[in-house]
């Protein structure tokens, strides 16, 4: 195209082409920091830290949801995708001058993560400052596209009040007595307020938070069973939990003696393992391998069991859709990361990802996706309980609250 042009019709052509970029260039003096070449996208996540294993998926998801959307090239619009890596630890004033630092050192035009939603209140003021898109992904409080949301935040991550509504749909059944069992921490108090909020026929007759850290859980699951034990009709403890610590223990308790069921939604395979001795619990869960039909699913699924020998995981199903996401946003602006731009674009935009459809609603930029009601089976060929599909709960039938002050 630079090249000495020998035919003169396209060098009039090019001299046009030449003014109108000098004209532009003059227009905008952001035009030259612009073309430089490179879309910098830095990714604040929990490489090390309690969440460690989430954070390792989310990255490999979201590497392969920019391979996966640019078709391999990783370039939108002439420009080169260059993904930065922050270990932010699971540490709120570690992320926030890490994100600081992302924006500001190393010019990055997006962000995306944090894995702790604690991590992610941090993050939200800094990407407000630095006037910059931080995609959160896959950090679930509801505060953070709720009372603490500002413009610059969108959340290809399902949030709270989806997990909670997509779990009560499976648990809110007339004559059922429910207790809760969660950390005392953002994730697990919008959890459970989300989830009673969804509750219309059930009754909720006890809430147990207990801090993050807990391994032993004798106390309270001694508590879970005295509000449930004396209760007629069906009785659930439904758990919420993240991270470390292994709430199922509470079933060696005893629970069959006084007819007490254990709930909760999806988690990563490995937290999975403790629920193949409870064949037929059902939840809802944001994503597994086997359950979606589409072409997004089938190459990840494909392309991760090539790579690495194993399934998609949960986080990595978040990644890939965050990673998508940015691609259909820059393709839409010429690869242009100018952010009022991409604010606008984002915005009720839609986008495919390995669960199906999701949309960035206007209100609050937090994406519209399908949750699954599932049913537990043990299946001898894999060591997690397999989340078997009872049915997709589609965005439309999930109604979500809209929690921000805009």
């Amino acid at each position: 195209m630079h090249s000495h042009p020998s035919n003169p019709r396209r060098a009039i052509v090019g001299a046009a082409s030449v003014a109108a970029l000098a004209l532009a260039m003059l227009a905008s003096p952001l035009a030259s920091a612009q073309s430089k070449g490179e879309i910098r996208i830095a990714h604040v996540y929990s490489k090390s830290g309690p969440l460690e294993a989430y954070g390792k998926q989310t990255q490999t998801g979201l590497a392969m949801g920019l391979e996966y959307a640019t078709g391999g090239t990783m370039m939108v619009g002439g420009k080169k995708l260059v993904l930065i890596e922050k270990d932010d630890q699971g540490k709120p004033d570690l992320g926030k001058s890490l994100l600081a630092a992302a924006y500001g050192d190393d010019k990055a035009d997006i962000a995306v993560g944090p894995t702790s939603s604690g991590v992610a209140l941090a993050l939200l003021p800094v990407a407000e400052e630095y006037k910059k898109i931080l995609l959160v992904e896959p950090a679930v409080a509801d505060s953070i596209t709720g009372d603490k949301w500002n413009k610059y935040i969108f959340r290809t991550g399902r949030n709270s009040s989806q997990d909670a509504i997509s779990n009560a749909v499976a648990q809110d059944k007339a004559g059922t007595s429910i207790a809760t069992l969660a950390q005392d921490y953002a994730f697990g108090r919008d959890g459970v307020k989300a989830f009673k909020d969804a509750i219309k026929k059930a009754r909720i007759v006890h809430e147990e938070y207990l801090p993050p850290s807990t391994t032993d859980f004798t106390a309270g699951a001694q508590r879970l069973i005295d509000a449930l034990k004396d209760k007629p009709g069906r009785k659930v403890i439904w758990i919420i939990w993240a991270g470390a610590g292994n709430p199922f223990k509470i079933a060696d308790l005893d629970l069959k003696r006084y007819n007490i069921e254990i709930a909760t939604g999806g988690n990563i395979m490995p937290a999975m393992v403790a629920y193949k001795q409870f064949p037929g619990m059902e939840g809802a869960t944001y994503y597994y391998f086997g359950i979606p039909k589409n072409p997004v699913n089938e190459w990840l699924v494909a392309n991760h069991y090539t790579r690495f020998k194993s399934p998609p995981d949960f986080f990595t199903a978040g990644g890939m859709a965050a990673g998508i996401a940015l691609v259909e946003a820059l393709k839409k602006t010429s690869g242009d990361t100018n952010t009022d731009k991409l604010i606008k674009t984002m915005e009720g935009m839609s986008f495919e990802s390995p669960k199906g459809r999701m949309t960035f609603r206007k209100l609050d930029h937090q994406a519209m996706q399908s949750m699954y009601h599932f049913k537990i089976k043990a299946d001898p060929a894999f060591a997690w309980g397999v989340p078997e599909l009872v049915r997709e709960i589609r965005p439309e039938e999930m109604d979500v609250p809209v929690r921000n002050k805009r």
